[in-house]
Order: structure tokens, then C-alpha cells, then sequence
């Protein structure tokens, strides 16, 4: 498991996380009330610009990780462009790459303990309740330190796949990357029972 944020420090990292979680809520609900694309495009530009002020390597850095963005808005742009809703299909690739591009922003300059943070704050009135919320906790953090672990290794497979065939794979490394996942999840599974669980 790896961490998302950034090791290039920009002033976005001395910003208090709740600060920016609530500025890319509001955010995101402001990019689904616009429909025009021209207003989107801005907006993607505006978030591009975002990423300029922390330098080349941190806008390079960000690029990396909206890779696997690109074929999402590819797939998008065709569909739409076959059934004749070539607009329709631009605002929701704009609006798409613009709100994962910020939520990106905010995930490379926020620390995950930060983030949890604000998530056990946010459940305050559950555990007055007499409700646990570290099982909720725990799957947060989690499910954000997996998921660039699972996307790397779904790249290691395709690029195995493609060294022994000359074939796209498809369905095929399905399988391969669940039992991956599995076997990730065991061991963290064993480690969590080796430090007494979540009690």
C-alpha cells in the first residue's frame, strides 16, 4: 500500500484538510449544475491552472495519476459521438476529468491521517449514538491507500499479458486482478487480527 500524497510540498499542503474536502464538494456540486462545455472547458482549464502553481513536477506528477482517466473519456466521446449527442458527451467528459482532477488535487496535498481526521469528526454524532465508526474509518483509509496499489498491478498484468500474446486483453486478467485483491486483503486482514482487530 502506498500513499497518495504529494512528496512535492505547495502551499496546498499547509491548508487544512477540511477546508479543502469542503471547497471540492462544493465544487463538484457546482460542475454538475453546469451544463454548457464551453464553461466546462474554463473550468478544466481553471483546475489545470491549479496544478501549474505547484510546479512542472507536480503537474507532471498529477497527469500520471489521471492516466487511467484517458480511456473512461475516450469511450465517453465515442458513444456519444455514434448516438449524435456530441455536446452532451463533451460536458460530460469535461466534467468528469474536471471534478477527478480536483478531487486528485486535494488527495496529493491532504495526508490520509488528515483526511481520516475529517471523517471521524464528520461521524461524531454516530458514536454519540453508541455507535462504532473505526470499522468506516478504516475501510476509508483503506480503500484510498488500495486503489492506486490495484491499478498498478492491473497495469503489471497487462503489460504481462501483452508480452505473451499478441492479443488485447480484456476479460481475461478479471480473474488475475480479483485474486490479487484477495490476497491483499488477507494479509491485511492478518495483520489487523495480529494488532487485536478493530476493538
Amino acid at each position: 500500500m502506498i500513499s497518495l500524497t504529494s512528496p512535492v510540498e505547495i502551499w496546498a499542503h499547509r491548508l487544512p484538510a477540511w477546508l479543502k474536502l469542503a471547497a471540492l464538494s462544493l465544487a463538484t456540486v457546482c460542475l454538475f449544475a453546469i451544463e454548457s462545455p464551453a464553461v466546462l472547458a474554463l473550468a478544466v482549464a481553471a483546475v489545470a491552472g491549479l496544478f501549474l502553481t505547484g510546479g512542472r513536477v507536480f503537474l507532471a506528477e498529477g497527469f500520471r495519476n489521471l492516466r487511467i482517466l484517458w480511456t473512461f473519456l475516450v469511450l465517453i466521446a465515442v458513444w456519444h459521438g455514434v448516438t449524435g449527442q456530441i455536446e452532451a458527451g463533451m460536458a460530460i467528459a469535461l466534467r468528469l476529468l474536471a471534478a477527478v482532477a480536483l478531487a486528485n488535487f486535494v488527495t496529493m496535498t491532504t495526508r490520509l491521517g488528515d483526511m481520516i481526521d475529517v471523517v471521524s469528526f464528520l461521524l461524531t454524532p454516530l458514536r454519540r449514538l453508541g455507535l462504532s465508526t473505526r470499522a468506516l474509518e478504516l475501510a476509508i483509509a483503506l480503500v484510498i491507500r488500495f486503489t492506486p496499489s490495484i491499478a498498478r498491478k492491473g497495469a503489471l498484468l497487462t503489460q504481462s499479458w501483452r508480452a505473451r500474446s499478441p492479443r488485447r486483453p480484456g476479460w481475461q486478467i478479471v480473474m488475475p486482478m480479483a485474486a490479487l485483491a484477495i490476497d491483499d486483503a488477507e494479509h491485511v486482514a492478518e495483520a489487523l487480527r495480529a494488532r487485536g482487530g478493530l476493538e
